[in-house]
């Protein structure tokens, strides 16, 4: 639907309302502007010290690791040896950890719940283990599907208070993310429940490719949410949000120049990953390091100086 200007102006007031209330949401997540990264979610196939001297070669700042089945670093793997490890190549490249990638629901069947809460344990040992001094965080989707936003809202509020309070016990910090598809899809469905959690472990993951085909700008999908935001996604994106297909920064049409100009201008301070979707990753013949390598001719030369 068209994000009206009163609709606009709904969610900024909500926002600052929020913003008084947990100013601990709101941290920069680096001192130099912004830092270009890529999400491992696109190399699957690579050997994960090939992943990272990859990026490193490429130009890339940071990089996502993807905590998901069939990765390296998916979560019945994480230890403190595989921490140190891990560790040791990210300095050994000079590339930081931006973000860990899971894939959680808040929609859950009670024992799916229960075990995501205890892998949010070992989640934070391994991020500690990374930068004891900034541990990444962890970022994910939330599940569901859009319909069932009105019937799961006040369940998607009490279990992502039952994340927090596991995030606080444990040190992590959890950035949630809407997504075309599920239940929380827009920017208003992801501040209510920000707000309604009021969780001072839990911010924001901006990704504008989940809100365009719904009409949503950059800009008015960016104010109301950028105070929380704490990492960003770019990809791109086409076709509807019941047939949406993901495209590779540069395939589309998005001005990557204003885009992250205006990042800057709203205080956004941190990551900006590039995520190659499933979509993408899975078809014969892809190759992780040709789509690394464009993504970066995408996006680096529209990073401010």
């Amino acid at each position: 639907m068209p994000y009206t200007r009163r609709r606009f102006l709904e969610h900024a007031a909500a926002a600052a309302a929020l913003l008084a209330a947990q100013p601990r949401l709101v941290r920069a997540a680096g001192a130099g502007g912004l830092s270009l990264g890529f999400s491992l979610y696109g190399m699957k196939s690579l050997p994960l010290e090939e992943a990272i001297a990859t990026c490193a070669r490429i130009g890339y700042r940071n990089v996502e690791l993807a905590l998901l089945p069939g990765f390296p670093t998916e979560p019945q793997l994480l230890t403190v040896a595989l921490g140190k490890q891990v560790r040791q190549s990210l300095s050994r490249h000079h590339l930081s950890a931006s973000a860990l990638l899971g894939s959680y629901s808040l929609t859950a069947v009670p024992a799916v719940h229960a075990d995501t809460l205890a892998t949010f344990h070992r989640i934070a040992e391994f991020s500690q283990e990374l930068n004891g001094a900034e541990p990444p965080l962890l970022q994910t989707t939330l599940g569901g599907t859009p319909a069932e936003w009105p019937a799961q809202r006040s369940l998607m509020v009490d279990r992502l208070g039952e994340w927090n309070r596991a995030a606080e016990a444990t040190g992590l910090s959890i950035a949630i993310k809407a997504h075309v598809n599920h239940a929380v899809n827009t920017p208003d469905r992801l501040l209510a429940l920000l707000r309604e959690t009021a969780g001072s472990r839990i911010s924001l993951v901006y990704d504008h490719s989940h809100f365009a085909l719904a009409g949503f700008s950059i800009e008015d999908s960016l104010r109301p949410l950028v105070a929380f935001t704490r990492y960003v996604h770019v990809k791109e994106a086409t076709g509807t949000p019941q047939a949406v297909r993901f495209l590779l920064p540069g395939e589309g049409s998005t001005d990557f120049k204003a885009y992250f100009r205006l990042l800057s201008e709203l205080g956004y301070r941190g990551a900006v990953v590039a995520e190659v979707s499933a979509q993408i990753s899975t078809r014969p013949g892809y190759d992780p390091v040709a789509a690394a390598e464009r993504c970066h001719r995408a996006l680096a030369p529209a990073l401010p100086a």
